[in-house]
């Protein structure tokens, strides 16, 4: 996938596994600052600039309904996905004689990458980019019910009122559909395509051994998993790196804290439409404190306390004790940052599952939101003011990295077991819901909630044939009389 972000969840796995011995072949749309040993590189050099274009119009997909923002996505997950088995270095591997453990499969809009595990006859592991949610949920017959756990694109948390649940079985229903009729048999087209010989998707789809999840309990509410689902959220975070020497005497110098600004990696500040970029320099022209802001053109009219980087380090930024707010599009690698440092948010959600990651922020009593096509001078330095004033926002943010880093292990180490524990059992079956040998109306129970309402059905009917024959007897029986 051609977002910075993606990748970096990609590479923290395939360095630490790298690291520890294990011979990695990586596929990936970055290329790698320095070479790695024991990781080759394969570099899909053409996906990035492929999507710059579409990219431009990530600020008008929040405006999109559900299933147009479902269509967008997996329009360009369509397009990467072609991209990435067509291209030479990969026809090459998928046509060596190479042997392979285990197959690392980033999913993502891209379930043709389930031909890797296929084709090399090994374990599959998926990595969620987020939750477990109605794209990969059935891969492991997760449950996920729609009366308490809210869908990826829903701006509700789990507390849903009525028609909240409606809303929310409506998502399901149509994601589940969205998923069978169209992304799935747009991907085996594709796959088709690009190896000929590729048996049907939907007969390798269901075979991943194993789902490693970049969610965290310390951010959304309890959900059930199965037992081969873990959630590993925060592990891309660290070692942090030294700060530029500029930088760090900005920060160490902002006796009154520092408001960090970065709208990630897909999204651009430099973008923002006039109206909205006056109203932000306004607002921060009234404070005392400092503002690091990622934006990525000159910006003459800034005011003073501002400073503004076209990249700026968030990991090791977010960790400087003088940070005090982050403001933010509320992707997940940037909240999971946030909590693991102790920030609060002002969220300013765009599309996809950032209104759904500040709902639950706001709801947790970390963050406040406001939604970008609504930003304006007046909400925007309203929501800046009370985050930076109200100091319950930064103890609640403490309280959450406190649950974040209390575990038994480190996220890292945990999802290097049982990447390792999956390799060591060939598969781990073991752990494979016995609901997958099931057909949908068998898990469902659709079959004995039919034989059941027949039955009631014919026992009713039964009985009033059967009264009415009584009755009709006695009538008979007294006219008689």
């Amino acid at each position: 996938m051609g977002a910075y972000s993606h990748f970096t969840l990609g590479f923290r796995l395939s360095k630490e596994l790298a690291g520890r011995g294990h011979e990695v072949s990586f596929i990936t749309a970055f290329h790698l600052e320095r070479p790695v040993k024991n990781l080759r590189e394969i570099f899909i050099h053409e996906i990035v600039g492929s999507l710059t274009e579409q990219k431009k119009g990530l600020y008008d997909m929040g405006k999109m309904t559900y299933l147009g923002q479902l269509r967008w996505v997996s329009n360009m997950g369509n397009f990467y996905t072609d991209l990435v088995l067509n291209n030479k270095d990969v026809q090459k591997l998928l046509t060596s004689n190479e042997q392979f453990d285990l197959v690392l499969m980033e999913d993502f809009v891209n379930k043709a990458m389930t031909i890797f595990a296929h084709r090399f006859n090994c374990p599959l592991i998926i990595l969620a980019p987020g939750p477990t949610t109605v794209f990969n949920n059935d891969l492991f017959v997760n449950p996920s019910p729609s009366s308490y756990v809210p869908n990826l694109l829903a701006n509700f948390g789990s507390d849903m009122t009525f028609w909240k649940r409606l809303k929310n079985t409506y998502y399901d229903i149509a994601g589940q559909l969205f998923l069978h009729y169209a992304l799935l048999p747009e991907q085996n087209a594709i796959l088709k395509e690009a190896v000929p010989n590729a048996p049907d998707l939907k007969s390798i789809i269901y075979n991943a051994s194993f789902m490693l999840t970049a969610s965290h309990i310390s951010l959304r509410d309890a959900s059930p998993l199965q037992p081969n689902i873990k959630e590993i959220g925060g592990y891309h975070v660290g070692p942090l790196k030294q700060l530029p020497k500029d930088l760090q005497v900005f920060l160490d110098n902002a006796k009154e804290g520092v408001i960090v600004f970065s709208m990630g990696s897909n999204l651009k500040s430099a973008d923002f439409p006039k109206a909205k970029k006056d109203a932000v320099l306004k607002t921060f022209a009234k404070m005392k404190q400092k503002v690091l802001w990622k934006f990525e053109d000159d910006l003459p009219e800034k005011p003073d306390n501002v400073k503004i980087m076209n990249w700026i380090p968030q990991q090791e930024v977010l960790a400087h004790p003088n940070v005090i707010l982050f403001i933010t599009h509320v992707g997940l690698l940037g909240t999971i940052e946030a909590i693991y440092h102790g920030v609060p948010l002002l969220g300013l959600p765009v599309f996809w599952d950032q209104e759904k990651n500040i709902e639950e922020a706001v709801l947790k009593g970390f963050a406040l939101k406001i939604s970008f096509p609504e930003l304006n001078e007046d909400n925007f330095a309203c929501a800046v003011n009370e985050l930076v004033s109200n100091p319950k926002y930064r103890q609640t943010a403490k309280m959450r990295s406190k649950i974040m880093h209390d575990q038994p292990v480190k996220q890292m180490d945990e999802a290097m077991f049982w990447i390792e524990y999956v390799i060591r059992h060939k598969g781990a079956p073991h752990l494979r819901s016995p609901g997958l040998n099931l057909r949908w109306y068998q898990l469902y129970l659709v079959d004995v909630a039919l034989v059941v309402l027949s039955s009631i059905t014919v026992l009713f009917v039964g009985i009033f044939y059967a009264c009415k024959r009584v009755f009709s007897w006695k009538h008979e029986k007294s006219k008689k009389e």
